[in-house]
């Protein structure tokens, strides 16, 4: 079994509450999963860029912490 690495995408609302979607790589594969509503999604490709847009689409999080 491939090990599994994780990573993390974090934004923060117009209201100061941060919201984190987490990224699970195993092999090719990737299992986002968001801690604020429970979201999960599997994709291969471009990982950081749909938890990006889950955040902004569900919970308005657009200011990136580290910019």
């Amino acid at each position: 079994m491939p090990s599994m690495t994780t990573s993390k995408v974090s934004r923060w609302d117009q209201h100061g509450r941060e919201h984190v979607v987490r990224i699970a790589k195993s092999g090719m594969q990737r299992q986002l999963t968001c801690d604020t509503c429970g979201w999960r999604r599997g994709t291969q490709f471009l990982p950081w860029l749909k938890a990006e847009e889950h955040l902004t689409e569900a919970h308005q999080a657009t200011v990136d912490p580290t910019a």
